[in-house]
């Protein structure tokens, strides 16, 4: 049986790796071709227009293809583009834009792997006749009773499993995450190691199609005229001042209200219904229970009635806190958070764990607030 799991030779085994033109990705396809297997580097166009052509660290752009190519013939693997704008900007960009337009904040590097990366192309790595797709992502996977496992990245920093919590259990078994057990530094060491010319390119900071931070105005060129102005209200819905478009405002925001209080006000809920932003105190963003929409469950066990203890990360950067998810039908469940948690908001994605491991997860849909907080637990949860 070879590294990655197969009974085959590595020369015999094809990896088709998604190469972005970053360091990580880079370092998967030297290491698998070092290893000596067939690799096929694959990379992605998947936005190319205006400034994030020349947006420096912005993945997906033509920069990133040049630096994919010159990576992929300088280890000598074969290399190819695939043109997937219309498939990205259908499934990722106007569900971005129409998600912010519902009030939500949504996390589009979660939906391009949902679908694009790890659909889209895992079935053309099939079609090419490839044992296995591999990505640069820092996800470790192991196998038990014939299906593969995953489980957070060894490095906590670098772990990126929030991102892969849609991943299906079909989709788990023919992909292959090589430098699950590394930290960053170990990836660019590896990166001088084989000469490429990628080892020092800084990590993508910004979302690929929104080069310069710039929600709004990205999702002003979606969809014209989506800026309305409305009312700020406070909880009573009271008028406190004016908004510029509430695709202009998150859950858990405090800077930028143009409201002058004696206290601190947050956005505590969006009103696209009546075009409203409602703020208030802090301590009216706590929320003791999710609601979760398209939920993938990869445990052992079915999700059911009964109820699963378990970890869950509601923000990429969160440390995971104790949980209990009851599932219902057509990929509905429901949260339970053991303590409340600020700012969580709908479109963004609760991540279930069971220690490590990876146990899936879902989009949120909707939340609530607790019914009573004493004011120790109100402390501990802010």
């Amino acid at each position: 049986m070879n590294s990655l799991g197969f009974d085959a030779a590595p020369e015999d085994t094809r990896i088709v790796v998604a190469m972005s033109g970053g360091v990580d990705s880079s370092v998967t396809a030297a290491l698998l071709k070092d290893q000596g297997y067939d690799v096929v580097g694959i990379t992605l166009q998947l936005y190319d227009h205006g400034a994030a052509i020349q947006k420096k660290g912005a993945c997906c752009a033509g920069q990133d293809i040049h630096d994919a190519r010159r990576v992929a013939e300088a280890i000598g693997i074969p290399h190819y583009v695939l043109d997937y704008e219309s498939r990205f900007r259908d499934s990722v960009m106007d569900e971005f834009a129409d998600s912010y337009l519902r009030g939500e904040t949504p996390v589009p590097c979660v939906r391009c792997n949902q679908t694009v990366k790890f659909r889209d192309l895992l079935e053309t790595a099939q079609d090419l006749g490839a044992s296995a797709l591999a990505t640069g992502h820092y996800l470790r996977r192991d196998e038990a009773g014939g299906k593969a496992l995953l489980f957070r990245g060894r490095n906590a920093v670098k772990d990126q499993s929030y991102f892969l919590f849609a991943t299906t259990q079909e989709q788990a078994d023919f992909l292959r995450f090589p430098l699950g057990d590394l930290t960053k530094d170990e990836t660019r060491a590896l990166a001088e190691k084989y000469n490429l010319a990628v080892a020092a390119k800084p990590e993508s900071q910004d979302i690929c199609f929104v080069p310069n931070g710039d929600y709004a105005k990205v999702i002003e060129r979606l969809r014209p005229g989506s800026a309305v102005p409305g009312d700020i209200v406070d909880l009573d819905g009271s008028i406190l001042g004016r908004h510029s478009g509430i695709i202009n405002y998150t859950i858990g925001q405090r800077r930028g209200l143009g409201i002058a209080t004696g206290s601190p006000l947050y956005v505590v809920r969006i009103d696209p219904d009546r075009n409203r932003v409602v703020v208030g105190p802090q301590e009216a963003l706590l929320v003791s229970k999710l609601t979760l929409r398209e939920v993938n469950w990869i445990g052992d066990l079915p999700l059911g009635l009964d109820g699963a203890d378990v970890f869950v990360k509601i923000r990429s950067t969160a440390e995971p806190v104790a949980a209990t998810v009851f599932g219902a039908l057509d990929g509905w469940a429901e949260v339970h958070l053991q303590m409340p948690e600020p700012g969580v908001s709908a479109g963004q994605a609760c991540v279930m764990y069971k220690g490590d491991r990876l146990l899936g997860g879902g989009w949120i849909a909707g939340t609530e607030a607790p019914l009573k907080l004493t004011e120790t637990a109100f402390q501990q949860a802010l």
